[in-house]
């Protein structure tokens, strides 16, 4: 394969390949009931219950 034709097929399927990958994380976003896990990921820096030395209190 040459350095052309390596170009034309990343210029043609890599970008619909990428625009596929990047829309499928778009829309993995938005999914349903990932607002549950957004909300537990924004506030998992304030529970207490997790000790990174493995020690609840």
């Amino acid at each position: 394969m040459s350095y052309d034709e390596l170009r034309h097929f990343a210029d043609s399927w890599g970008l619909v390949f990428m625009s596929l990958v990047f829309l499928t994380f778009i829309g993995w976003t938005f999914r349903p009931g990932a607002n549950r896990d957004h909300k537990e990921a924004a506030n998992m820096i304030f529970d207490d219950s997790h000790e990174e030395d493995g020690k609840n209190d």
